[in-house]
């Protein structure tokens, strides 16, 4: 058997495709010396930006057929081929469980959501609170009535308690497909893990996705540790237009479910290699140890060593993806 297999659950709680080991107690204990060691410069000194998106651009679909935002951390819009998908956003101050405790956002919303264009899906990868945050779901809610929601198995719960209508959501377990037209979003298989609080671990599932045009294809990894399943991913759907992996929020001690900018090349060659590739996951929130640059800055040496082409546009700035064409903005240079 294959790694492109429906979730499988142990009583209430859903299980990774891959033996995982998942931080508790012990990893605290681990964790607590090297935090108060640490000398790394984990936020900008001083305030990035001002980063704003001009709104009318979206009044003209994008000559290539894909054009994506990044807003930051995992947060985009992803425009393809006439179908725009509004992924993981998150414009809450902070990316945790209250506003007033927890990581801050580096740098403020670079578009008001009411000023969002037309959405056609919202797609919530899972249920950690830097993909899901409250406040931006229950605006959305009212803002997008009649919007098609897609997410993980089980994550409804959620979205429903927040204000999305039940019959505008599709769960989908790994290697499920929902259509939008002639669009697709394929859930499939992802190392990491769920819970939104001490006691609700895993009781939800996660995923990466696969994102479908009559004309383009891109890979949205969400959050996942490296593991062998991309490469049977990336036959059995690539290859990819654009291919969105995690860089940031990762240590050694959490490896299993975080890839970091190494792991992340070795994903992107593994998925077949082809087409740009987009870091995500990083640049808004302090979630780990290493200094907020330190990501991009590894993934730059990666790459200059091995020819990988690297697509990452400046926040909030519409932007085509053009077979072919890097794009590296240097905002986060100071």
């Amino acid at each position: 058997m294959g790694f492109l297999q429906r979730a499988k659950k142990v009583g209430r709680k859903f299980e990774n495709p891959v033996p995982t080991q998942l931080g508790g107690f012990r990893l605290m204990v681990k964790l607590l010396p090297l935090y108060y060691a640490n000398r790394e410069q984990k936020t900008p000194a001083e305030p990035v930006g001002p980063f704003r998106t001009d709104a009318s651009a979206y009044d003209m679909l994008p000559a290539s057929g894909l054009r994506v935002t990044w807003f930051g951390h995992s947060a985009s819009l992803v425009e393809i081929d006439g179908v725009r998908v509004l992924i993981d956003p998150v414009w809450d101050e902070r990316a945790a469980p209250v506003q007033w405790f927890g990581p801050k956002r580096f740098f403020p919303p670079t578009l008001p959501l009411e000023r969002l264009p037309r959405i056609d899906v919202v797609l919530i990868s899972h249920d950690h609170y830097d993909h899901l945050g409250k406040g931006t779901i229950r605006r959305l809610a009212r803002l997008l009535p009649g919007v098609q929601w897609v997410t993980s198995k089980g994550v409804s719960a959620s979205l429903r308690k927040f204000g999305v209508a039940a019959s505008c959501i599709t769960e989908l377990d790994w290697t499920e497909s929902v259509a939008v037209g002639e669009f697709s979003v394929t859930s499939v298989p992802s190392r990491h893990f769920s819970g939104r609080g001490m006691t609700n671990r895993n009781e939800t599932l996660w995923g990466s996705f696969v994102l479908k045009g009559p004309k383009h294809t891109v890979y949205y990894g969400a959050d996942s540790g490296w593991w062998d399943g991309f490469e049977e991913i990336g036959k059995a759907y690539g290859p990819f237009d654009l291919t969105m992996l995690e860089i940031g929020a990762y240590h050694p001690l959490w490896g299993d479910i975080h890839l970091g900018p190494d792991n992340a090349v070795k994903a992107f060659e593994a998925l077949g290699g082809k087409g740009l590739f987009m870091p995500i996951h990083w640049g808004l929130f302090d979630l780990a140890l290493h200094g907020w640059r330190q990501p991009m800055t590894r993934l730059l040496e990666l790459v200059s060593e091995l020819g990988t082409m690297v697509w990452s546009p400046e926040p909030g700035r519409p932007t085509e993806v053009v077979a072919g064409t890097t794009v590296q903005a240097d905002w986060w240079r100071g």
